[in-house]
């Protein structure tokens, strides 16, 4: 294996002093307030070898990151049948778009989009006695982590400006994709973006789409097949309208959120997540983006 820490540190002098490290995100008004100055990597290999630098303990809003996490619970509740509901195909459009599911008859292109996520909460409202209780303790179970929480503040910041998400759930709710009441939907696919956790925890999490399935402890929550699924959708439809862009310049399966964070993995070797608040103009971190196309460049690994 690579000298992980000599990479990381070699990357972190390299993209610290950017001349362009995007613009936080203020449409959500409680993540305007994070600044453009926090930056943090961690990587954890499949021998659960841990290396980092900068502000990989700190605590974020992990925002659409989130969506792996909701699919992956979802898939491990009802299966197959998740793709009734939802394609697997990349939008091709920004993650918050509408005009694509009155095309396409209320079904959304893919789960990482929010249209597409929001029919992964309302299937998760339906399986779930206490859907916000139940996605937490799986959150914490499969990163063995019990400190893992939401954000109440931001939560509350999202429910009152997410006007397009109140807009998707209805239009999914007009072509009957939404069984449950919008607002009770809304309230947990809110609450699940605002999950709160840092690099290391990140790494911790996605631990089992790098081991087959298999949390840090060996505990099997998905199928080998269900992870080579969604670490495909992560491949094509992970970073919206620049998901070509991340697989040429990086070539791994990631996810990418508006509170700056991008978790990025290659199986049966690693995974790694980079926090930089500055976004650029497709909403992906750009720092995080710089990062990543370096260490796949500097380790020589990457799917391709």
């Amino acid at each position: 294996m690579p000298d992980f820490q000599k990479i990381l540190n070699t990357i972190y002098e390299e993209t610290k002093h950017l001349s362009d490290t995007g613009k936080v995100a203020t449409y959500i008004p409680e993540l305007a307030s994070i600044s453009g100055n926090k930056f943090g990597i961690c990587l954890l290999d499949i021998e659960k070898k841990s290396y980092h630098i900068g502000d990989f303990e700190e605590s974020f809003s992990v925002q659409s990151i989130s969506k792996v996490l909701t699919l992956a619970m979802a898939m491990s509740c009802i299966g197959e049948k998740v793709w009734d509901r939802v394609d697997v195909e990349p939008s091709g459009d920004p993650f918050n778009h509408l005009s694509l599911l009155e095309q396409e008859n209320g079904i959304p292109r893919n789960p990482l989009i929010n249209a597409g996520a929001i029919v992964i909460a309302d299937i998760l409202v339906s399986e779930l006695k206490e859907p916000k209780k139940d996605f937490l303790a799986f959150v914490r179970q499969i990163s063995g982590d019990p400190t893992i929480s939401y954000d109440e503040n931001v939560a509350k910041s999202e429910k009152a400006t997410g006007f397009k998400n109140y807009a998707a759930a209805n239009l999914l709710k007009s072509y009957g994709n939404l069984k449950n009441d919008v607002l009770e939907v809304l309230d947990f696919y809110f609450y699940q973006c605002s999950l709160s956790m840092s690099c290391s925890q990140l790494c911790n999490t996605f631990y089992l789409f790098i081991n087959r399935g298999k949390c840090r402890q060996q505990q099997e929550f998905l199928t080998v097949n269900q992870v080579k699924r969604i670490n495909a959708l992560m491949l094509t439809c992970g970073f919206y309208d620049e998901a070509g862009e991340f697989a040429f310049r990086v070539g791994l399966p990631g996810k990418s959120g508006v509170g700056g964070g991008i978790v990025a993995l290659l199986p049966k070797n690693f995974c790694v997540a980079v926090w930089s608040p500055g976004l650029n103009k497709k909403g992906n971190s750009t720092r995080g983006m710089a990062v990543l196309e370096r260490l796949t460049t500097l380790s020589d690994l990457s799917i391709f």
